[in-house]
């Protein structure tokens, strides 16, 4: 049996997850909370970690 799916990343996923969240909360087109999205998860993915 083969698998005809299309490849998804992670971060793809994640991108979409955040652009939804957008997107529910307010009135931003597709292309706005696209690409807030991307900068939202760059900010995310680039929190220091606690010192120990």
């Amino acid at each position: 049996m083969t698998h005809n799916g299309t490849y998804v990343s992670l971060y793809d996923l994640r991108v979409k997850m955040v652009q939804k969240a957008l997107q529910d909360n307010s009135a931003l087109d597709d292309k706005l909370s696209f690409d807030l999205a991307v900068h939202v998860l760059h900010a995310l993915d680039h929190i220091p970690e606690k010192s120990r």
